[in-house]
């Protein structure tokens, strides 16, 4: 974990630089959610979206506000494992630069298809449902759920049906997240769940106590603490099974349904990436291991679970 690699966003950023975040929300940020870039379709004037990437010579990216797979540091700059993914990814593809748009999360995917940006780099999980939003790149990394609660977990809180079981604690999760569907899925009452914008709000719920727990994936509980602090702790992991199925989601990099060439050669870097072990090194700076690789789940398998 404490493994030093090469920056691969403009600027330097890693783990200790974190505690530089602080506090720092989006409405600092929201200006450049605001713009759109310039065309949006496949093509263009006969010019294909690769190439009129290559020519300006950045390529727009959305994200929120969750540390560490897609967030932007106090400098302002786009950081974390999906956005480290997302530059190299697209050096190799002759774009040398990222350019972020901080946004809500469930502004991500209508931000990409207004054309705000050309690709979401903010660890989104493949689902049925995006797939008919948006093109998934192939996966680039998994985590566990978790829930982060106050010390010593006073409330005995494991799993989403501790919610249902104790009506009288209440759970923050991000408005759109895997984590509201799951809370949907295990019946815990609407009066019980707090949907949030993003992590610091969430973590700000929490330390004043007008929720008892945040559901996220694990990895980002674990840099949050490293992050903010406080008297807080990480349940224990758990991925959770639906209809006897363990539900392990995978995210990867989201681009607009007709981008299918610009997904082509996003996917053939990733695939070289994993094949050579650059995934795994621009995700260790941020605390992801290989067991948070992919393995042979591929994209298609998941737009039809």
């Amino acid at each position: 974990m404490n493994k030093s690699v090469a920056p691969m966003i403009r600027g330097t950023w890693g783990r200790r630089d974190a505690l530089r975040l602080g506090g720092l929300g989006l409405a600092t940020l929201g200006l450049a959610a605001c713009s759109r870039v310039d065309g949006g379709g496949a093509q263009e004037g006969g010019q294909s979206t690769l190439d009129r990437l290559r020519e300006k010579g950045f390529v727009a990216v959305g994200l929120a506000n969750e540390i560490p797979f897609g967030f932007v540091d106090g400098s302002g700059e786009p950081a974390g494992q999906s956005p480290a993914v997302a530059q190299a990814v697209f050096e190799e593809l002759g774009v040398p630069e990222i350019q972020a748009s901080p946004v809500s999360w469930d502004g991500l995917i209508p931000g990409l298809q207004a054309n705000r940006f050309d690709v979401i780099a903010a660890g989104v999980f493949i689902t049925p449902e995006r797939c008919e939003q948006v093109a998934f790149s192939e996966p680039t990394a998994t985590s566990p759920e978790a829930f982060l609660v106050a010390e010593g977990n006073p409330h005995g809180i494991e799993h989403f049906t501790s919610f249902v079981d104790n009506p009288d604690i209440k759970l923050a999760v991000l408005n759109a997240s895997v984590e509201q569907g799951y809370a949907e899925y295990f019946e815990v009452p609407e009066s019980q769940l707090e949907l949030i914008p993003d992590q610091t709000t969430g973590y700000e719920l929490l330390e004043a106590g007008r929720v008892d727990a945040i559901s996220m994936l694990k990895v980002s509980h674990e840099y949050l603490l490293l992050d903010r602090g406080g008297p807080f702790e990480v349940t224990e992991a758990f991925f959770p099974e639906i209809d006897g199925k363990e539900e392990k989601g995978w995210g990867g990099l989201c681009l607009r349904q007709q981008d299918t060439e610009l997904l082509d050669e996003v996917n053939r870097v990733i695939a070289e990436f994993k094949e050579s072990g650059r995934l795994l090194e621009l995700g260790e700076e941020w605390g992801f291991t290989e067991a948070d690789l992919p393995d042979e789940m591929t994209t298609a398998e998941l737009c039809e679970a």
